[in-house]
């Protein structure tokens, strides 16, 4: 009995500590909203209305057809050269991402046995780019060829005919990619920033004496200063899933209590990180410090919230499974796009638990029991 009034104490004065400081609310429900809008409004892994440069030798009904369909795309927006040296100074100037060149005998050559060639020149600066633009040329020059057949009544003779389905994000949005694994990397932040400052808050300030002083055990400690952020980290992760189905139209196909759970899975991994560095730290600025860079740093570049694990160097890949991020994303990327995948959120889970547990113990270990 004693030992729930002496919890309910220590959770009633980091309440009031919250409500003194609103920067812990802040990073709450705040930061993921400006994080949220800053990615979804101005993060984009789309190439759309690319500017291409046209430099067409001896127009003819077939070039203002073939131009014609790049024009009605939203990935392209065209400016027309009179000759090769203008197109190449304008994609030198960054002013045009790809040339396409056709030469004078296009539309002669166009159905013959051999095929007209056209000249297809990328800007490779942003290769990541260069190869969406080449494939969207590719693309587009097929169907055209493939629709300029159907009209003559000669199909198209092609030894192999590739059918595309996209399964899961057929819209081929990275929005949709990205505001799911977004989330992580806002949990991570919120879980890591919200509990790194609240032992080294108590020592700065001189109070840690005082509660060392009382009866209050380590265990209690540690619940005190867990409860009220779990509650906060909650809601901002309720925040930022309404945000993303609601805000940004990015489909919910699973479950949305296997997405509460998981996050909260996850959350726990964050608290506990946040209170062994700030356990560890004993002082704000440097807890803060410390919590950014071993915490939102990995969260952000070897989660697979952006980059591909698998394109990583092999040594980089192993460090990835010390993230907990990496599998929080991948429950979030099944959960969102493709429904309750068991056998990725099982596992997935597991790790996050065992990862939980292991900082917790170590914070219980390390949380001060005397004054030194």
């Amino acid at each position: 009995m004693k030992s729930q009034m002496r919890l309910k104490g220590l959770i009633y004065k980091e309440f009031l500590q919250i409500w003194r400081d609103p920067s812990s609310l802040a990073i709450a429900f705040v930061l993921p909203v400006f994080l949220l809008l800053l990615f979804g409004y101005g993060v984009s892994l789309d190439a759309k209305h690319v500017p291409i440069g046209w430099v067409i030798e001896k127009p003819t009904a077939s070039t203002s057809s073939f131009s014609n369909a790049f024009a009605h795309s939203d990935y392209f927006e065209s400016t027309f050269f009179a000759d090769m040296e203008d197109a190449e100074f304008a994609l030198q100037a960054r002013k045009i991402n790809a040339i396409i060149h056709l030469r004078e005998d296009f539309s002669r050559q166009l159905f013959k046995p051999q095929p007209a060639a056209i000249q297809i020149i990328v800007d490779g600066v942003d290769a990541n780019t260069a190869r969406l633009i080449s494939g969207y040329i590719q693309g587009t020059w097929s169907q055209w060829l493939n629709q300029k057949a159907e009209l003559r009544g000669t199909p198209l003779q092609q030894p192999v005919i590739a059918d595309h389905r996209i399964w899961y994000n057929s819209a081929v949005l990275s929005k949709d990619y990205l505001i799911p694994g977004l989330i992580a990397v806002i949990m991570t932040l919120i879980g890591a920033l919200l509990t790194a400052l609240v032992f080294a808050r108590e020592w700065e300030r001189g109070t840690m004496e005082s509660l060392l002083a009382t009866p209050i055990s380590t265990q209690e400690i540690l619940l005190g200063k867990l409860i009220p952020y779990y509650l906060l980290g909650m809601g901002g992760l309720l925040l930022s899933i309404a945000m993303a189905v609601f805000l940004f139209q990015v489909p919910l196909r699973g479950s949305f209590w296997v997405l509460l759970f998981t996050g909260s899975l996850f959350l726990f991994v964050a608290l506990g990180m946040g209170l062994l560095i700030s356990i560890v730290a004993k002082n704000q600025f440097v807890a803060g410090q410390i919590a950014i860079i071993i915490t939102f740093l990995p969260a952000f570049i070897m989660s697979g919230f952006i980059f591909d694990i698998s394109s990583m160097p092999e040594a980089i890949q192993g460090l990835t499974y010390l993230i907990g991020a990496r599998y929080f994303v991948a429950i979030l990327q099944t959960v969102f796009l493709t429904g309750n995948v068991w056998a990725v959120i099982l596992p997935n889970s597991l790790a996050l638990l065992v990862m939980a547990l292991i900082f917790f113990t170590l914070a219980a270990r390390k949380a001060p029991r005397r004054l030194e």
